[in-house]
């Protein structure tokens, strides 16, 4: 089960994460997502584990407790959207701009 993790402390590394859910079971990856230009954590991770059982155990009993002063939320990850590499134009609806004659 793939696991989300937010309200990090920016110093959690990927082995603090891994840690925090071990305890529970096998944890199978562990990863704090950095801003990629600045390398800095972005506050949230994910966490693989190979037993839904243990890890809808460690969602229940981790999600709220307190790291470094902040309380983290702890959820099931949700599947990734797919992104359409199409146009990024701003939509004007059915408005056109440019050589109507009004």
């Amino acid at each position: 089960m793939n696991i989300y993790v937010s309200n990090l402390s920016f110093n959690v590394n990927d082995d603090d994460l891994r840690g925090f859910f071990e305890s529970y079971g096998e944890v199978t990856s562990a990863k704090v997502i950095n801003d990629k230009f600045t390398g800095k954590s972005r506050g949230f991770g994910f966490v693989e584990m190979s037993d839904d059982a243990a890890a809808k155990t460690a969602i229940g009993e981790l999600d709220g407790g307190m790291v470094e002063g902040r309380a983290i939320k702890v959820t099931e990850a949700k599947p990734r959207e797919e992104r359409s590499g199409g146009d990024r134009r701003p939509s004007f609806g059915n408005k056109s701009f440019g050589n109507n004659r009004y």
